[in-house]
């Protein structure tokens, strides 16, 4: 497959074409000759990975600029395209989850890629995890080109299990077997029994927790699905949450359980100390999240993490973190847009951002190379996230879903921290989410 040159010219080319149309009378928007503006959103390491993958597209296509605009985080990302999209002047390559681009695709806000991909000497369907290209497949076609194909993993504080004498979780492990980890490392400041549901404890006052994880739909879905239940009645065409289900509030009801056992921070600890800080400043042993946490704590220094799958319930089961480039159909830079999508989606460009620690690439080749799977850079065990991804099931792309999101997290923080009863709980996120789903477009809407 050719590499480089050719990659190369085709960016020069779109840049080539759009000085001429400013030459012809400055046709198109205003902006033609400036760069490529990207919209991004991270913490401060994940967007200093982003900036080393502009620094090498610039140097591999001399000429060509990209503008790195970056978001606050993730609500005002969506904010700015919204308002962007809307007024006429969107950014002209923007980097957003599966669950989020539904709203865009359902208004034809974004510019299809099939033509783009069949001609390109970089971008083979066919190099990519199918699992993450199918997200972002919206009514036959292909809208944006993803950049990985994480999953929920647990991230472990391995010098708080070697100080508390508790060994590491192993592949296989259960929910059960999460819980009594966490509780047994969950600890006051002299190091002894702090668990609310440790006959031990005492009434002691935790100051390292054994686990944290966010009350979100995302977070839960793995468990239930493990467990044999289902998120939502119909993955091809949601029409309603289906936590009701007997499986699916076992799983629920046991997620929920989880502060009443004292094994996880109150609310007020969490909104003094997020949990991703506590677990870099070593009180916090374990923590659920994707990969996008291990660019933050390869920057910690003397902290000794590694990563393991989730426990299960029945049968393991993960839930997809995919990121993709998109271009907007309304700008007017499409080609040099798609200079840097086709270079940030190569193999070059996947190996640059993997070595940075952000992404699972969504490239087969590339997530099995050393630029991934690097053995002298935490995660020591790296390969738990490519071992998932056989696993992983997908949150529903509804145009919705992030408003259902948002409805339900309220509900659930409510459920997990002031023990309101599992049945309320479910009653409630039905009352909230159903108006949402029935006004909601999706990949098979249609």
């Amino acid at each position: 497959m050719p590499s480089g040159p050719g990659r190369r010219l085709r960016a020069l080319a779109a840049l080539g074409l759009v000085a001429a149309a400013a030459a012809l009378g400055g046709c198109g928007r205003v902006d033609e000759q400036g760069p490529v503006r990207f919209l991004v959103f991270g913490d401060p390491e994940e967007l200093a990975a982003y900036r080393t993958l502009v620094r090498a597209y610039e140097r591999a296509a001399p000429g060509a600029g990209v503008e790195l605009v970056e978001a606050s985080d993730r609500a005002d990302l969506l904010t700015r395209l919204s308002t962007s999209i809307a007024g006429g002047t969107p950014p002209d390559v923007f980097l957003v989850n599966y669950r989020f681009y539904g709203q865009y695709a359902a208004r034809g806000a974004i510019e299809p890629l099939d033509e783009r991909i069949a001609e390109s000497d970089e971008i083979d369907p066919e190099d990519f995890y199918p699992q993450a290209l199918e997200a972002f497949r919206w009514r036959g076609e292909q809208l944006c080109l993803p950049q990985n194909v994480s999953s929920l993993v647990v991230y472990v504080n391995r010098a708080l299990f070697r100080r508390y004498a508790v060994p590491e979780p192993r592949p296989g492990w259960t929910w059960n077997e999460l819980v009594a980890i966490a509780g047994a490392l969950t600890r006051d400041a002299d190091g002894l029994p702090a668990a609310a549901g440790d006959p031990d404890a005492g009434g002691r006052v935790p100051v390292v927790w054994g686990l944290g994880v966010e009350p979100t739909l995302i977070r839960i879905a793995p468990f239930v699905w493990s467990n044999g239940g289902q998120l939502v009645d119909d993955e091809r065409r949601p029409t309603r949450l289906a936590l009701d289900g007997p499986a699916a509030r076992q799983a629920l009801q046991a997620f929920l359980d989880l502060r009443a056992q004292g094994v996880v921070p109150t609310d007020e600890e969490v909104e003094a100390e997020d949990d991703e800080s506590r677990f870099a400043n070593g009180r916090l042993a374990m923590l659920l999240s994707s990969r996008r946490s291990t660019t933050t704590f390869r920057t910690v220094a003397g902290l000794d993490w590694d990563v393991v799958p989730l426990p299960r319930w029945r049968e393991p089961a993960g839930i997809l973190h995919s990121d993709a480039y998109c271009i907007p159909a309304g700008s007017g830079r499409k080609d040099a847009a798609w200079a840097f999508v086709e270079f940030a989606g190569s193999a070059e460009g996947q190996r640059i951002l993997a070595r940075t620690g952000r992404t699972v690439p969504s490239r087969i080749a590339v997530s099995r190379s050393p630029a991934f799977l690097d053995p002298t850079r935490p995660p020591r065990h790296a390969r738990v996230f490519l071992d998932a991804i056989p696993t992983i099931r997908r949150a529903p792309s509804l145009s919705t879903w992030p408003e259902i999101e948002d409805a339900a997290e309220g509900i659930l923080e409510n459920g997990l921290y002031r023990a309101e009863p599992v049945d309320e709980v479910i009653r409630r996120l039905d009352r909230a989410t159903r108006p949402l789903f029935a006004r909601g477009e999706g990949p098979e809407s249609g």
